[in-house]
Order: C-alpha cells, then structure tokens, then sequence
C-alpha cells in the first residue's frame, strides 16, 4: 500500500510518501500552485492532509485520483488515546508529532521537543495516552519581540555564539539560544524526575542548534510528524 501524507504549516508544506512505515520520499514545497499540481498528479492508495492554513476540503477535493482520503481534524480516531482537555484547539502537527514518537518508540515513555516559531512540549506516556505538555517562544520569537518591546535593541538573526559575548549583537543572540538551550535542559530534567524511563525526541527547524549540545540522549527526527501523519493515516485505513 502506497500513502501520501502532507503538512501544510505557515510558511512551507512537507509531502511524505509512504509504503505502510517506510519512508519513501519526501517533498517541500513553498508554492501553493507547485503542492496543488503535485497532489493531482501523483498516484497512492490512500491520502491524509493536514493544514494549518489554505482551506484543506478544497485541496483534498481536488486530489479525485488517489480513492482513500482523509483530513486530519480532533474528530479523526487516532492510534493513541487523546487526553489533552481541549482538543479542538490542539495543534494537528503537536498531534501528528506524538503519533510518529508512537510508532518509533512503543510502550515508553516519550517527551517530543519541536522547535519552530514556537518551541513546544508533548509528553505521551508508554501506555499511549497523550497527556499534554507546554508551549514557549522559539528562537526567532525571542530576538523579534526583544527588538519590538525595547527602544534600542538592533533585530539580529539566529547564530550560535559563545555564552559569554562581548557586543549588543551577540548578546541578544547568546541570551536567546544559551537561554532556550537551558530552558530544554531544564524542562527535560522535571519530566526525568517523574519518568526515569524517558525517550527525547527532538524535531523543528532550530533541532540543529541544540542536537549536539544538549546533555543525555537525545534523539533527532527531522521527519516526526510525516511519519505520524502516516501512522494516523495507517489507523485510519485498518479501521
């Protein structure tokens, strides 16, 4: 069986396709028209979109070719079971997120760290119950808003820097990564105290400025939330 998953975020969207777990290949794309023609155009089995923008019926109306499709919404049944209180406003992609933590690491207890716009926090225990986690500013969050709520402070952009730097420019950007650095560190460190058994799993477009830095054993999956729109869709077609 061949599927197609796609994560439409804010600024790019990501295509995987799939032969049942294994990863076949995988697309970015920042053009709306350049997905749409590509989705219409490839052959699979079976489809799941999930969108955090666009108006994802309309796309995955016009995928006619591939005959499973499915959208991902809080109403869609998952492979884990959903504890979060409000799960109607929980984003599809932290959703997506556990899901592929699931699927690499069974019966344990896992802490997904995905580092983007927002750096955020997802904790499902080794009895697959999603129970929650936290939501902080990413990297590129904390310069901008250190620029936008100061009279003077310069807009600079993420770099690695020494901790101790020495102008206003690699301050901002020593206090914004070595801060966020210890912020991981420390979050990870609590969950540690209550889940001695715990696999971290990192993902996002900042995964590369901590991956190598931080301490224990950390593991790096770029493509975590592909493989958990897979495993969803997986569920999904089984059922």
């Amino acid at each position: 069986m061949k599927n197609l998953v796609v994560d439409i975020g804010n600024t790019s969207a990501k295509v995987g396709i799939f032969r049942k777990e294994e990863l076949l290949e995988e697309k970015v794309f920042v053009d709306e028209k350049a997905l749409e023609v590509f989705l219409q155009s490839v052959q699979a089995d079976a489809i799941l979109l999930s969108s955090v923008r666009m108006q994802p019926e309309l796309l995955l109306g016009k995928i006619t070719q591939i005959p499973i499709r499915y959208l991902l919404t809080h109403t869609l049944p998952l492979p884990i079971v959903n504890a979060y209180a409000t799960p109607e406003t929980l984003g599809m992609d932290r959703l997506a997120a556990v899901c592929g933590a699931r699927s690499l690491f069974r019966d344990q207890h896992c802490l997904v760290i995905d580092s983007g716009t927002c750096i955020t926090y997802d904790f499902i225990d080794a009895s697959s119950v999603y129970q929650g986690g936290a939501i902080s500013p990413g990297l590129s969050m904390r310069l901008r808003a250190m620029h936008a709520f100061t009279a003077k402070l310069p807009l600079v952009e993420v770099q690695d820097v020494p901790l101790i730097a020495n102008s206003t420019v690699t301050c901002l950007q020593s206090g914004a990564l070595n801060g966020m650095r210890a912020e991981i560190e420390g979050t990870i460190e609590r969950y540690q105290q209550h889940y001695a058994e715990l696999r971290v799993i990192l993902c996002g477009g900042d995964t590369h400025f901590f991956e190598n830095s931080l301490k224990g054993a950390i593991f790096a999956v770029q493509n975590l939330v592909l493989r958990g729109l897979n495993s969803i869709l997986l569920h999904n077609v089984s059922q």
